[in-house]
């Protein structure tokens, strides 16, 4: 009988340089935005990705290099989903408004689950992006457990 969840048992690397998305919900940005002003040195020094208006607003308000996505509701979660899946992320700091009921609620939750799957770090709040970022750990490479995905599939395929 197969397992009905793949085993954590295979290593992955953060590298130093982390592969930070960053998102935030329409009633969040200006927090995301105060945020990344008091982080944007730190922010400098990793590769950067967001989705929609969050990513034009770092780059335009902040001049921080960031590689833009689609927005939220037009996929753009599911875009960084993906990367979490593919090993592209290592952070995910995600404003999301508990007060505002989004189009793509099913989207924002699987996002969420992937990073869990994946022990992607992640943020929800300023408080908790500002431990992510003042962790000695963020300039260092990190040894994770992520889900053994290769062994997994073999397993259901007998």
């Amino acid at each position: 009988m197969s397992e009905t969840r793949p085993r954590r048992d295979i290593r992955r690397t953060l590298p130093a340089r982390k592969r930070i998305a960053l998102i935030a919900h329409d009633g969040k940005k200006p927090e995301m935005m105060a945020w990344a002003e008091r982080w944007q040195d730190t922010l400098s020094r990793h590769a950067l990705v967001g989705t929609g208006t969050t990513a034009t607003r770092l780059a335009r308000q902040l001049g921080l290099e960031i590689e833009p996505l689609m927005s939220g509701p037009l996929g753009g979660d599911q875009q960084i989903g993906a990367r979490i899946a593919e090993q592209g992320l290592d952070l995910l700091i995600f404003f999301w408004d508990p007060f505002a009921p989004q189009p793509h609620d099913p989207d924002v939750k699987a996002l969420l689950r992937l990073a869990a799957l994946w022990n992607v770090p992640v943020a929800c709040n300023p408080a908790s992006a500002d431990f992510l970022l003042s962790s000695p750990l963020l300039g260092r490479d990190v040894e994770i457990d992520i889900p053994d995905a290769g062994g997994w599939i073999s397993a259901r395929a007998d």
